[in-house]
């Protein structure tokens, strides 16, 4: 069918206006190269790519997945745990597209879709931050343009990198995260203790004391009287499917190896007991985002703190969130992290907080 005169005239027209008006032009490219993998080497693999790690115990793989290219803003995504997944960051999928930001899932040793050794002595914190540095080799990630993000256990092993290889780092985002376990634990049993109902509470430490952990009836106080306030404010028949597929898929021994067999602190042997940066976090000089939530399992005041050690800090707090911000808070989460990976980008950081 041949295209009539009104078309044609009406083609010319949005042709003309597409090329006079510069604004959008951009726009349009910058999404055409953000969804251009032609020239990727994970292109078979949609993004996918396995990363040996060299270990003191040998070699093993890991999992990571990029999403998106932007030669600039290219994010690392740890998570927490540790031994849980990169499936509990799935909602960056609803907003760093759209932003133009690369980013990579990532699984760290130990965690469902990377290997999983059972030497214990590999969950190790110093072990962990020569893993993310292997990773970032690999996956071509440098000053120019790598971001590290990490959230809880992410955010204490973004924050040990930071101190070794910040020369690496265009930018640093610390998410939900303090720079000192015995410092969480003083609020967890100061602040956050006292405010659950007396009964729950002396119930809850009747297993803890006993270190019947794994009772039925400790995890369900703990899950309904605890988590549905500080870790995701939602309730438990509600909770988002990447979370819960994320616990299915739990690595207890990491877990349990560092952070310990208790949900209402960090207790026993674990190896993260006494780690505390906070003498050094003045030599991180890379620009640092610090994300605090109001309803935190972390201090939020701590959080704000961070971001006024480092060198060039900001902060962001999200008022009407929890330790899961990004889904119980996740317009102003999502918006204050973009905007502190653009305005670093762009050269217009400073260091106001949010």
């Amino acid at each position: 069918m041949k295209p009539s005169i009104y078309f044609l005239s009406l083609l010319v027209l949005l042709c003309f206006n597409c090329k006079s008006d510069q604004s959008h032009e951009p726009i349009k490219n910058n999404a055409i190269d953000y969804l251009d993998n032609s020239n990727k080497d994970d292109l078979y693999m949609g993004g996918i790519k396995m990363i040996p790690i060299a270990t003191p115990k040998g070699e093993f793989n890991v999992w990571t997945k990029r999403v998106g290219n932007n030669p600039t803003m290219k994010v690392l995504l740890l998570h927490g745990g540790p031994g849980f997944t990169h499936e509990l960051y799935e909602s960056f999928d609803g907003y760093f597209p759209h932003a133009n930001i690369e980013y990579y899932y990532y699984d760290q040793l130990g965690s469902y879709y990377s290997d999983q050794p059972k030497d214990l002595s590999l969950w190790d914190l110093d072990r962990f931050v020569e893993e993310v540095e292997q990773v970032r080799i690999a996956l071509g990630l440098n000053k120019d343009n790598f971001y590290l993000y990490g959230q809880s256990w992410g955010g204490i092993l973004g924050m040990q990198y930071a101190l070794k290889y910040q020369d690496n780092l265009k930018g640093l985002i610390i998410s939900n995260m303090v720079a000192s376990i015995p410092e969480y634990m003083k609020y967890s049993d100061e602040v956050l203790a006292p405010k659950l109902d007396p009964k729950v509470l002396e119930e809850i430490m009747f297993y803890e004391n006993a270190e019947d952990y794994s009772n039925e009836r400790y995890l369900d106080l703990v899950v309904n009287h605890y988590y549905t306030k500080h870790i995701i404010r939602v309730p438990v028949d509600e909770w988002p499917e990447p979370f819960n597929r994320s616990f299915k898929h739990l690595n207890p021994e990491v877990y349990v190896t560092m952070q310990g067999p208790s949900e209402f602190g960090v207790k026993g042997d674990a190896t993260l007991k006494n780690w505390d940066v906070t003498k050094e976090l003045h030599r991180i000089i890379v620009p640092t985002l610090s994300i605090g939530a109001t309803h935190d399992t972390m201090d939020p005041e701590h959080m704000k703190w961070i971001s006024t050690e480092v060198k060039n800090g900001r902060f962001l707090l999200c008022p009407n969130g929890s330790h899961l911000s990004q889904f119980d808070d996740q317009k102003v989460y999502f918006e204050g992290l973009i905007k502190f990976i653009k305005d670093v980008d762009d050269g217009s950081f400073n260091s106001e907080s949010n």
